[in-house]
């Protein structure tokens, strides 16, 4: 009697796949990876917190009192410092993956019976959880602050899943800049573009109030549609453009996420 031969996974004992594939199993057991070493670096999310607070606090109490935006300049401003802290949460994982991609790591990877690629996973997972983290403690600390919104529950949905999408997309092409770094330092320079978008928007201060290239470019960049949005729903001020916001923060998930991939590629072959 001839039996068939079970070629098993290399490196795996032979066995039932586990549930989902061994693609997820590798997903898993990285985004495990990311998450474990974020809680053994407490000080990367204590700075991710304490960055955007001090931010908020010298708008709030040195420069809001100057600022007229036709409302009380706490409940203008705490979208945008949303919207920072989710751009410096970015700016970590570009340095995490300049450091997987220039140490050696991902030659390792390469080397085991798995899929480097899904370390990049890893990686915008946990960024998504620690984003969550500190944009849930950022807004108490803003409740604190004299931050009054008037949203129900719909509307406090909604906006998490608008900053949501914008951290996801955000995330891709901090992953982006991480691949081609040539080391973690420069990864981080590269993503101080990221951090420095929300100050040329309407986070701070109302665009027609900038001079007028400054102005343009401030309507027309992705990070006002979606602070207008955050605004409009959690305060009921300002015009919500939903729409427009999405369509941003999934163009540039789309363009980021083909790009990830294709550079993964080169940088791996």
């Amino acid at each position: 009697m001839t039996g068939a031969t079970l070629t098993p996974r290399p490196g795996a004992v032979v066995g039932r796949a586990p549930l989902g594939g061994w693609a997820l199993a590798d997903t898993r057991a990285l985004i495990g990876r990311t998450l474990r070493r974020s809680l053994r670096t407490p000080d990367t999310l204590l700075m991710g917190i304490a960055l955007p607070v001090i931010i908020m606090a010298m708008f709030v109490y040195v420069f809001g009192g100057a600022i007229d935006t036709g409302m009380a300049y706490v409940d203008y401003v705490v979208p945008g410092i949303v919207l920072l802290c989710a751009g410096y949460g970015a700016s970590t994982t570009a340095v995490g993956v300049a450091s997987d991609m220039t140490s050696g790591l991902m030659n390792r990877f390469r080397s085991l019976p798995m899929r480097p690629a899904a370390a990049l996973t890893g990686h915008v997972v946990e960024s998504m959880v620690r984003n969550a983290v500190s944009t849930v403690l950022v807004v108490l600390v803003a409740y604190a602050a004299g931050f009054r919104p008037v949203a129900g529950p719909g509307a406090w949905l909604a906006t998490a899943a608008l900053v949501g999408a914008y951290v996801l997309a955000l995330t891709w092409i901090a992953v982006c800049m991480g691949i081609v770094a040539s080391s973690p330092e420069a990864a981080s320079a590269f993503s101080f573009a990221i951090m420095f978008l929300p100050y040329v928007s309407s986070a701070f201060v109302q665009p027609e109030t900038m001079p007028r290239v400054l102005e343009l470019v401030a309507r027309y960049q992705p990070v006002t549609p979606v602070t207008d949005t955050v605004r409009a729903w959690l305060t009921g001020a300002g015009e919500a453009r939903p729409w427009v916001a999405l369509a941003w923060c999934a163009g540039l998930f789309l363009a980021a996420r083909v790009g990830a991939v294709v550079l993964f590629r080169r940088r791996t072959r």
